[in-house]
């Protein structure tokens, strides 16, 4: 350390005071560093410089025992001839060379990044710094100089023109008001009189806090009356005077005590345009930028002193340099900054250094945490002693904290959030300290809720983005499952780390976990697993987002228990899962969870669970937008059970219209193909039927119901039992239709009319068949004979269910061995793409290529060509009929 005092010496030639201290690499060393500059700047009577000294010396501290992890020497020296200034060196034993280049220019570093955030502020405020190198050790010093006074000087400014002069009115009034321990007026001077019209007699012994017309000033906690009680307080409120007119005045009180001890308050009060008056000077930054290069900076904005420039961007960037600064400011161990919501009753941590983890993100506090001046954040406060009032401050209870003063933020006398900072030590803080942090938050108030309206901004456009895009996903399925799976995925990771999804069937059914997600895929398991142990949340339809503790603590016990059983502390066997899943389960359900009903049709038809990992919480923007996503949700969800339903039941009644099977006709080869277009929860019109009418005959039907639906479903019913009653009471063809026909009749508005294929199948024993047909006009059957010809079996006859008196006839054809019949209905025949259309020409030479083939492969070929006819899916029932007469083997 000498032979670097000695470089220092040379270059500095008169010191009139120095001091030298060494700092372990632990990060209490941080706080000792700072308490060591700031005792050793006042003890030389520098206060001027204190802060950008303590500010620079914490930033290069933590760089040294945080980030490289070396001890840090810290050499504070007073310059006596070179202008007097202060000059202070920061040490380490990591010489890295890493550091940003300024040719002239202002340093690129981001304001975030934690490498070389100390050298930036370096170049922000002070007058000369730079960095020595030697093989073992890097040394950052940086200069301060001290402002250039007269004897007897505390401050001074430059002359300036008349132009450039404060403007105030030709006679400028200061009013002195002297106010006792309580509040009442002692005090009132003439230009009091003059300035709010009130006489001396009119207002000794009443309270001033009676006259202040703005009882939440803004910067005072939630009335004047605080702000009397301060050491010392400026800012601007109104008086109200005797005319009743408001007269706004800029005000300084200075809390004092007489002779006797008896404490009052002095209050110097101007007009609010002459606050210049009684205004302190604005602070200037003398030059900056490294040693010799001459670069000089014009005078600071009093945010960006506090803050460090450049001032970040971003609101999160803003509050954590925010806290850093407060933390130094004070020499505090820790600092937080909490942010209201929009009803101003509830704080939300956004920022902090210094705290656990758990306390640092997203944690919400009441503003009103108890009775009195103390128990309310929109007050400053002290606390000398946390543990002689346990629970004062909830957000620091088991941090070791003792000490702590906070103060509000306030932009127009509305509570925009709190400022905090902590200490290890009790007695740490006074209200000196509660006065320089009310300053600096006022700095900083406005800057703050600006950043946080664009950040509130930015995140309402986004949520519409994302709900608009939620709802056209939701609205694009009616599938239950999918609907569960697009729930869980829209909220992970964007919401939450991990979702889970109850579903209730009914108000007398247990909520069942449906679906789980989690953002790491190797955990969504073990989280199933978990929850399924766990008891679900109970159905409560009460909107909003409701806190569910019970994963939380049920990972955290099986971890324990799983931990216990490795290290033999327990009797239970060894489990089959390693430690490191439970833990890592508990880890992965550590944090917040929070349970939104799943409402629609006003009844709680699931919960839609959402999940945090350790020590994480949800920010309220967070929970607002997944309340709307849940309402969605739910719809989407119970618009899908009740098509779920609709379309089973659909299914079902389609089932019931066919036969359960068909019966093996002796010496022919049947074959059906049914099809049903659209996405099932419609009942096609579209039927088929084979059954045997007696011994050696079989009856056979295929038709199609005008429309779908119930209506049409009745038709169908009616046609394929009808046909099979009266089949099987010895009618023939025309007779069966005949009445058929009736009875569609007789259904009055509810019929409908009806394209049939009817027929006779009688096997013969020599290996053909012979039918008898009637076609009520339906598509004609198509025979295929052996040699490749295809023709109509049938001639076209009116359709059932139009006119009473129907008279048909029936047809007779001969299948020979080989022979094909086709039976098909006009979904087949009526197939388009464009203005094309299948047709029955289409048909025909579609069938003249299956010469030769089995009854089944013949429909499975037609099939196929009426699919590849169009690209679009077919968007009309298909029912197809193939009945081949098999060839004789040749051993036959």
């Amino acid at each position: 350390m000498g032979e670097q005092i000695t470089d220092t010496l040379t270059r500095r030639p008169v010191t009139t005071a120095r001091a030298a201290a060494t700092f372990e690499p632990v990060g209490r060393s941080v706080a000792t560093a700072r308490a060591f500059v700031r005792d050793t700047l006042q003890g030389w009577g520098c206060s001027d410089v204190v802060d950008d000294a303590v500010v620079l010396t914490s930033e290069l501290v933590t760089n040294a025992v945080v980030h490289a992890g070396t001890s840090a020497e810290v050499l504070c020296v007073l310059d006596g001839d070179a202008g007097d200034s202060v000059r202070i060196e920061v040490a380490d034993q990591y010489p890295e060379r890493e550091i940003p280049l300024q040719n002239g220019g202002p340093l690129t570093v981001h304001p975030d990044h934690e490498g070389g955030r100390g050298l930036l502020l370096c170049g922000a405020l002070a007058s000369h710094w730079g960095v020595d190198y030697t093989a073992t050790r890097k040394t950052v010093w940086f200069q301060l100089d001290l402002p250039q006074r007269s004897a007897g000087t505390r401050s001074a400014a430059p002359a300036l023109t008349d132009e450039a002069l404060p403007v105030t009115e030709h006679r400028v009034r200061v009013a002195v008001v002297q106010v006792d321990r309580v509040g009442d007026v002692t005090a009132w001077n003439e230009d009091a009189q003059a300035l709010f019209g009130y006489e001396t007699e009119q207002v000794l012994g009443k309270p001033l806090v009676d006259l202040a017309a703005w009882p939440h000033t803004p910067g005072t906690g939630t009335g004047i009356a605080e702000a009397l009680l301060l050491s010392r307080w400026e800012g601007s409120y109104g008086v109200r005077g005797a005319d009743g007119r408001v007269v706004p005045v800029y005000a300084s009180h200075l809390r004092v005590r007489d002779a006797e001890g008896e404490a009052s308050t002095v209050c110097l009060l101007v007009r609010d345009h002459e606050r210049a008056v009684l205004q302190g000077p604005p602070r200037v930054s003398s030059s900056a930028g490294a040693e010799g290069t001459g670069t000089t900076r014009t005078s600071a904005d009093p945010f960006e002193v506090f803050i460090g420039s450049p001032t970040p961007d971003d609101l999160d960037g803003l509050l954590q340099r925010t806290v850093e600064r407060a933390r130094d400011m004070l020499d505090g161990d820790a600092a937080y900054l909490l942010l209201a919501t929009d009803d101003e009753t509830e704080l939300e941590v956004r920022a902090s250094t210094g705290l656990p983890s758990a306390r640092q993100r997203f944690a919400r506090v009441p503003v009103e945490a108890g009775a009195g001046r103390y128990g309310s954040a929109r007050m400053p406060a002290v606390h000398d002693d946390l543990t002689a009032v346990p629970g004062a401050v909830p957000l620091l209870s088991g941090t070791g904290m003792r000490s702590v003063v906070t103060v509000p933020l306030k932009v127009e006398g509305r509570l925009t959030g709190s400022l905090g900072v902590a200490a290890e030590a009790a007695g740490r803080y006074t209200n000196e300290e509660a006065l320089r942090l009310q300053f600096a938050a006022d700095r900083i108030a406005l800057a703050v809720e600006r950043a946080r309206l664009t950040e509130l901004e930015r995140l309402r456009r986004g949520s519409l983005s994302f709900l608009v895009e939620a709802s056209d996903l939701l609205a694009g399925t009616l599938d239950r499952n999918q609907t569960l799976a697009l729930m869980a995925q829209m909220t992970v990771p964007t919401l939450a780390a991990w979702c889970a999804v109850y579903t209730v069937a009914d108000v007398t059914s247990e909520p069942e976990l449906s679906y789980v997600l989690h953002e790491d895929e190797d955990r969504i398991d073990g989280l199933k697993s978990l929850l399924s142990k766990v008891p679900a949340p109970e159905p409560v339809p009460t909107p909003g987002a409701r806190v569910w503790s019970a994963p939380t603590q049920a990972a955290n016990d099986a971890a324990l228990r799983t931990s216990l059983r490795t290290l033999g502390l327990t009797e239970s066997a060894r489990p089959s899962r390693g430690p490191g899943a439970s833990l890592a389960t508990a880890a992965a359900v550590g944090g917040e969870t929070v349970v939104l009903p799943l409402v629609a049709r006003n009844r709680v038809i699931g919960m839609l669970t959402l999940g945090k990992p350790s020590e994480e919480h949800f920010r309220q923007e967070i929970l607002e937008l997944a309340e709307d996503l849940s309402r969605r949700a739910a719809l989407a969800l119970d618009n899908a059970r009740l098509y779920s339903e609709r379309t089973a039941i659909s299914q079902s009644l389609q089932r019931s219209l066919l036969p359960p099977e068909l019966p093996d006709v002796p010496g022919v080869e049947v074959e059906v193909i049914y099809r049903a277009a659209g996405e099932g929860n419609e009942v096609g019109g579209d039927f088929y039927d084979l059954f045997p009418i007696q011994d050696g005959a079989y009856g056979f039907a295929i038709g199609d119901v005008c429309g779908t639906g119930p209506e049409a479903a009745a038709v169908t019913g009616l046609a394929r039992h009808a046909l099979r009653l009266l089949a099987r009471e010895g009618l023939g063809g025309p007779a069966v239709l005949e009445r058929l026909n009736a009875a569609i009749l007789d259904e009055g508005e509810r019929s409908r009319f009806l394209t049939l294929l009817y027929g006779e199948l009688w096997p013969q024993p020599d290996g053909g068949a012979i039918l008898k047909v009637v076609c009520a006009g339906h598509p004609l059957p198509l025979r295929l004979r052996q040699d490749g010809t295809v023709s109509p079996a049938a001639d076209p006859q009116p359709l059932l269910g139009v006119m009473d008196d129907l008279e048909l006839h029936e047809e007779t054809v001969v299948l020979d061995p080989g022979d094909v019949l086709l039976c098909v209905t006009d979904g087949v025949t009526e197939r388009r793409e464009g203005a094309r259309m299948l047709g029955d020409d289409g048909l025909t030479d579609v069938l003249r290529t299956c010469t030769g083939l089995t009854a089944g492969a013949v429909a499975a070929r037609v099939l196929r060509a009426v699919e590849r006819f169009a690209a679009e899916p077919p968007s009309d029932d298909m029912a197809i009929l193939a009945m081949r007469v098999p060839e004789p083997h040749p051993e036959d």
